[in-house]
């Protein structure tokens, strides 16, 4: 496993993060990913990434509303992973508390309660990393980095970091942590991979400026980066999410996934081995989340990190992208 710092900061994770989202009670009943993995079905695939050095982990409070807090926390604990060396992060936006008041967002109100029951689910004192999961636009921008500030001074975050959002958003939000002398985000977690690539037109180059860390989201588009185009698997069936995210462009991105697919039998590696192995080429990825329902998965994005992709398949991998339509909501 290869470590790098986290941003700006002299913690270290591990190149690959290992994403909770495929863990939780299961069923559409429990959340928006029904095809989520139990505690007992996922101990394997957890054991291999610790196995392997994995030592970065991340989660949110809605995520199977709750249960996959809940299930990262025990991983750790019956794994007996020292607290000191891993790297946990979580977020707070979505509700909680659907059709209530103050049933989510980034309110101070809404901040101070669901770092507490994110930590009571985790089993923790502190998170490393807390995130708002998008930017809530009914809070003030101020009362938001006040409440964030808070929750790191009073020892319960280490870091703050922010997820999907517009680069204005992200520079004014850190003039203003800036002007209070509030916690500034040391991190982003943005969606990025070959087929949505608009980060790289202003927040990527923001980042590397302000020194942040770049934890990309779905590195593989919710799989279809990860195998050839139309291929159809049990979590397609009930998976409502991917549809919503990624179907409005099927068109131009099936151009980009086949394109991959030749690339890889060309080179002898799986799809998600060259589509990992691309993301990592780039400077200012920190560490792609890699979503995982199976120990192979695990391994096959660990051995992205030794397939060292030459300037020209670069290009070519990058070749058929063509524009979308930026979006700070999904």
């Amino acid at each position: 496993m290869q470590y790098v710092k986290f941003g700006n900061t002299g913690m270290d994770v591990s190149r690959i993060c290992l994403g909770m989202m495929s863990f939780g009670k299961p069923g559409k009943e429990n959340g928006v990913f029904p095809w989520a993995k139990t505690y007992d079905e996922g101990k394997e695939i957890f054991k291999k990434a610790i196995d392997l050095g994995i030592n970065y982990f991340d989660t949110a409070n809605v995520y199977q509303m709750g249960s996959s807090e809940e299930i990262t926390g025990r991983f750790i604990k019956d794994f007996g992973l020292d607290r000191d060396e891993i790297v946990v992060a979580t977020k707070v936006n979505f509700e909680m508390r659907p059709g209530r008041p103050n049933g989510g967002g980034t309110s101070r109100k809404n901040v101070m309660a669901e770092i507490d029951h994110s930590l009571k689910r985790l089993g923790m004192d502190y998170v490393d990393v807390y995130q708002i999961h998008r930017l809530d636009p009914n809070t003030p921008m101020e009362e938001t980095m006040e409440a964030l500030h808070d929750v790191v001074k009073a020892g319960k975050a280490r870091y703050i970091g922010a997820s999907t959002i517009f680069a204005w958003q992200l520079e004014r939000l850190q003039n203003i942590a800036e002007k209070h002398n509030w916690t500034k985000f040391v991190s982003l977690q943005p969606q990025y991979n070959l087929i949505y690539r608009e980060e790289e037109r202003e927040i990527f180059p923001l980042c590397m400026d302000r020194k942040m860390a770049v934890v990309p989201w779905s590195p593989l588009a919710g799989g279809r980066c990860a195998r050839a185009w139309g291929t159809k698997t049990a979590r397609n069936y009930i998976d409502e999410v991917s549809p919503m995210v990624w179907d409005k462009t099927n068109d131009v991105d099936k151009v980009v996934v086949d394109n991959l697919e030749k690339v890889s039998k060309r080179l002898g590696h799986s799809m998600a081995q060259v589509s990992l192995a691309w993301m990592l080429s780039k400077p200012y990825i920190t560490a792609p989340i890699v979503g995982t329902t199976a120990v192979k998965h695990v391994e096959e994005a660990v051995s992205a990190l030794d397939i060292k992709l030459d300037e020209e398949t670069i290009k070519e991998l990058e070749a058929p992208y063509v524009p979308h339509i930026k979006t700070g909501a999904f």
